[in-house]
């Protein structure tokens, strides 16, 4: 099993995999097509009240990363992201945010590995 992250806005790649979107809201201006997503799992996102404080301040990840693995460990959703994960070769966890190194893709795929 292999669980690579990516930018919903980059172009998508034939080693993509199934592409999730683990984002709580769609991601601006892009149609489905374009983002090219298999399965949206909104629910195994951080909480609005999550998302809003972080505000992706890079400062902020560590206690972020914290507050968010606290809401995965009651969040049944995880169940199936490890379901999915578990049933493809590749899978690609697509997210909106800009930096590629600190937001809630990156402490998925650690939870996961």
């Amino acid at each position: 099993m292999t669980v690579q992250l990516r930018r919903v806005y980059d172009q998508p790649s034939d080693g993509d995999g199934l592409r999730v979107l683990v984002d709580r809201l769609w991601p601006r201006g892009l149609t489905k097509e374009r983002a090219a997503v298999d399965l949206w799992l909104k629910e195994v996102a951080p909480t609005t009240e999550l998302r809003r404080w972080f505000h992706h301040e890079e400062q902020s990840f560590d206690e972020f990363a914290r507050r968010y693995r606290a809401e995965l460990a009651d969040n049944p959703a995880v169940a199936e992201l490890r379901r999915v994960v578990a049933e493809h070769p590749v899978v690609t966890l697509v997210y909106g945010a800009q930096d590629p190194v600190h937001n809630q893709a990156a402490v998925l795929r650690d939870l996961l590995a």
